[in-house]
């Protein structure tokens, strides 16, 4: 039996970067998305309830094969880490300390077979398990980033800041420009861009592994 792909040893230089930032070129993916604003902390709220949906989805691709209902293509893998945009709706503002302010969008790569069809049978299967899941939230969405600058930062979430400057730094000296808020041909929005490597719930806060990644442009 072949081995589960599992996406973040399979393209290290996505999910495992080094703690010092890289430039790095992100080729054209595909995730189920679910957009939304407000405290990804508050107990029960948006963002919660957006990740249960993520989740839900995403195993039950997984899982198709024992449902009978396996999509062309299919082989087996590790469903990767949860991904969140994260932004202000005022662009002036930089104050990320207000964070029922936040707008967000979250998110779950998806294998190459996933298409469209796939993506509405798993909403319709979703929801009979969980009739409580607003599945209309959620999208399949082609998402081709382009050119970054990204490092892992190690610890809370509420330290990235360290991180951050660290990529800032490297992207001045490097001739290059913070491309945040650019629009990509393709509609989306380029944004700071945080993966969960780490859960939470199981590890020490300053064990937490987050790769944090920032859209670039030549100067």
């Amino acid at each position: 039996m072949a081995e589960a792909l599992d996406f973040k040893k399979a393209y290290k230089d996505l999910y495992l970067p080094k703690t010092e930032p890289a430039e790095i070129m992100v080729p054209a993916m595909s995730f189920i998305m679910v957009d939304g604003q407000g405290n990804p902390n508050t107990e029960g709220g948006a963002y919660q309830q957006a990740v249960e949906l993520l989740y839900a989805l995403a195993y039950t691709i997984k899982m198709s094969p024992k449902s009978k209902n396996e999509p062309a293509g299919y082989y087996d893998y590790v469903v990767p880490p949860l991904e969140g945009l994260w932004w202000l709706a005022d662009p002036k503002d930089f104050d990320f300390s207000k964070k029922d302010k936040f707008c967000w969008t979250a998110m779950i790569r998806q294998p190459e077979f996933v298409t469209e069809d796939v993506f509405r049978w798993a909403c319709a299967e979703a929801k009979k398990k969980k009739p409580h899941l607003d599945t209309t939230q959620a999208r399949l969405q082609a998402f081709q980033e382009g050119r970054c600058v990204q490092a892992m930062h190690i610890g809370t979430y509420a330290t990235e800041d360290a991180t951050l400057k660290k990529i800032e730094a490297y992207i001045l000296a490097h001739g290059l420009v913070n491309d945040i808020n650019a629009i990509l041909p393709d509609g989306m929005t380029r944004r700071h861009h945080e993966i969960y490597l780490g859960d939470p719930r199981k590890t020490a806060p300053d064990k937490l592994k987050t790769v944090l990644r920032h859209p670039v442009r030549q100067a």
